[in-house]
């Protein structure tokens, strides 16, 4: 502010950088050439490197504590930039969805709606690989799409519909696939298969895929994948595949699903947001057995 207070309003400056015009004098009075970004700074360099150096500023705002809520997205740019930071950026993937061309047809049931009302009534999954010393480890997911939490998981070393089914097993031993609920796919083979078909019939859930190599019809899955390479596998190497189990799981669990801000979600964390159903819907069924006793 002191070098540029002949060319911009101090008002106008004191708001971008989140500090107001009385502290901003009091500071002048006494001497100050300090950098009035200096506390600021502390407090985006520890959340960024919490992050292990993958958020940007957006979610590194997000994050700020409450004493810093009034900063403006500028001043934690600023900050970052003069820290010399930045949010890991993804690097290029392959195709490894591969469709089934005899695959009976199924409906597209989502229809690029991201954000149903309910939790656990609208799920997605996708497939991903990963290297390690010890050759390739599948990964699938089952999301849900009104909290984004990632709610089931399995790993394999080979692709094929055993691995999705395990995945959305452990979503409904959980507690997370509603009855009636809806799973959206790509067309992969895995996902067309019989093996899923008769899981799904099993256990009323309705089978949606999205178009032919429109990886948009399914892009909440792919923006998992993409969020896991570029925050947390490109940057490691893995020796073997259960190093590579035991850090996804992490990832999964305690960093994406408990302390990553979600802007999808006004960038609270999918848990909290899934505590928060869950306690409501165990509210009203107390209250319903209550009326009933």
């Amino acid at each position: 502010m002191w070098a540029e207070r002949g060319r911009y309003p101090v008002s106008m400056m004191a708001r971008l950088l989140g500090v107001s015009r009385s502290g901003y004098y009091s500071w002048l009075d006494a001497g100050g050439h300090l950098d009035p970004l200096a506390g600021l700074k502390d407090v985006v360099a520890a959340l960024w490197e919490g992050s292990g150096g993958a958020f940007g500023w957006r979610r590194v705002k997000a994050e700020l504590p409450p004493e810093w809520s009034g900063a403006s997205g500028y001043s934690v740019l600023k900050s970052m930039r003069e820290l010399g930071l930045r949010g890991f950026r993804p690097r290029s993937s392959k195709r490894t969805t591969v469709s089934d061309p005899d695959a009976p047809a199924r409906p597209d049931l989502v229809r690029r709606r991201f954000n149903p009302p309910v939790p656990t009534t609208v799920l997605c999954g996708d497939i991903t690989y990963l290297r390690t010393g010890e050759g390739w480890l599948y990964l699938a997911s089952v999301v849900d799409l009104s909290t984004r939490m990632v709610v089931g998981w399995s790993f394999s070393a080979r692709m094929t519909a055993d691995i999705c089914v395990s995945a959305l097993e452990m979503a409904k031993r959980r507690g997370y696939v509603a009855g009636g609920a809806i799973f959206h796919s790509d067309r992969g083979s895995q996902y067309t298969s019989a093996q899923l078909a008769a899981w799904a019939s099993a256990n009323g859930v309705r089978l949606s895929v999205g178009r032919t190599g429109c990886c948009r019809d399914n892009a909440v899955a792919e923006s998992l994948w993409a969020s896991l390479k570029k925050e947390m596998y490109h940057r490691r190497a893995f020796e073997s595949r259960e190093a590579a189990k035991v850090a996804c799981i992490d990832w999964i669990e305690r960093f994406y699903n408990r302390s990553r801000p979600h802007s999808a979600i006004g960038y609270r964390h999918p848990a909290d947001l899934m505590a928060e159903f869950q306690n409501r819907m165990e509210a009203m069924f107390k209250k319903e057995d209550y009326l009933a006793a």
